[in-house]
């Protein structure tokens, strides 16, 4: 790669400003698999996020056995369940119970990323004040990964609604790693660029500038 900056010119502006409107949260997958190449491209560009110390503490693991991803899938919709709890007896409860908050079971690729919380690379560089920057720094992988997925047609879905540690132990990872996602990964059945949570009527996108403070 050439040390010469490119040129990012008002056209690809645009595009890029678009990319950001276009990448949604996707739970509902094709079932066509993702070419391996398209994987590796996309942990490529995860490992081009920016990261404290240049610490790189992302690791990633691919779900590929069935029996491990039906239990991924039997633990988060269990926690589905319990989530919705607080929600019980208000008028959210049945569009809660109505909404589709994962596609482990059908996504073509399951991919959990954890942080390694002490990392040979870096050093120790920036963290010692802030050591959640870690974490932070693999956010920042998993955003990078979610826009370079985007570009390619291929969508995200960031699954939350689980037991870190629970997983964590399904998983069989070294003590030392914490998880930060588990994305459900495929191609979108749908494409659209209003998230899913505004077009059912959970969320709306509200404006920045009602939550600025100028100091």
């Amino acid at each position: 790669m050439s040390d010469a900056p490119p040129l990012f010119d008002a056209a690809f502006a645009a595009q890029f400003d678009a990319l950001l409107h276009w990448r949604r949260d996707v739970r509902h997958f094709r079932g066509d698999p993702v070419p391996r190449a398209e994987m590796d491209a996309l942990f490529d560009a995860a490992a081009c996020a920016p990261s404290v110390g240049n610490a790189q503490p992302w690791r990633f693991v691919q779900v590929e056995d069935a029996a491990l991803r039906q239990a991924l899938a039997a633990h988060v919709d269990a926690q589905i369940l319990l989530a919705g709890a607080r929600h019980d007896g208000t008028a959210r409860h049945a569009d809660y119970l109505a909404l589709k908050l994962h596609g482990i079971d059908h996504a073509p690729e399951i991919v959990a990323v954890f942080c390694d919380e002490a990392p040979v690379a870096g050093h120790g560089l920036g963290v010692a004040t802030m050591p959640e920057m870690l974490h932070y720094s693999v956010v920042m992988a998993v955003h990078t990964l979610w826009l370079a997925a985007r570009v390619r047609g291929i969508g995200v879905g960031w699954v939350s609604i689980l037991d870190p540690v629970a997983v964590t132990a399904m998983l069989d990872v070294p003590s030392g790693w914490s998880l930060i996602a588990l994305l459900c990964i495929g191609y979108p059945a749908q494409d659209s660029a209003t998230p899913e949570l505004e077009r059912r009527g959970w969320q709306d996108r509200q404006n920045w500038r009602d939550n600025r403070v100028v100091r």
